[in-house]
């Protein structure tokens, strides 16, 4: 009796998408991102979804607060790499500056992004890109380690 085929899964478009570096792109990002975790099978309310948009969230507040280039936009961009349970995210500005974690004072307002991006992603850096600026990337579990 032969083996039976098994269908090689659909391989998952990334997202990708420019923003202008302003709040209103930085939450335009945050929406997309939901939409395309909803379109990749993690809805809204699920661990994953949540972990994902409040980290794109972060990361790409950094890049309009700290890594704006006026007249520059930022980029996002996501990916979901089903067989290791990660979906990538990626924020690319303009700016040299390298972010940097901080342990902000009990009475500071900001300085926690980073700190939230450390807890929630399973990895996260900072990598060059091909011209001016970097790349801010975070890799986050899309199921419990336990799975």
């Amino acid at each position: 009796m032969p083996a039976p085929r098994t269908q090689a899964p659909t391989p998952v478009r990334p997202f990708a998408q420019r923003f202008s570096a302003t709040r209103r792109g930085a939450r335009l990002a945050r929406l997309l991102a939901a939409h395309q975790l909803t379109e990749w099978g993690h809805p809204y309310g699920t661990e994953a979804h949540d972990t994902v948009v409040l980290v794109v969230a972060e990361l790409t507040a950094n890049a309009v607060l700290h890594g704006r280039v006026p007249g520059r936009d930022f980029a996002l961009s996501l990916s979901c790499e089903a067989d290791r349970g990660i979906i990538r995210i990626e924020v690319t500005d303009t700016h040299p500056a390298v972010p940097t974690r901080k342990a902000p004072g009990l009475d500071e307002d900001a300085g926690r992004g980073l700190l939230l991006v450390d807890a929630l992603a399973v990895d996260w850096g900072v990598r060059d890109r091909l011209g001016p600026g970097k790349t801010v990337w975070a890799e986050c579990a899309t199921r419990s380690p336990r799975t």
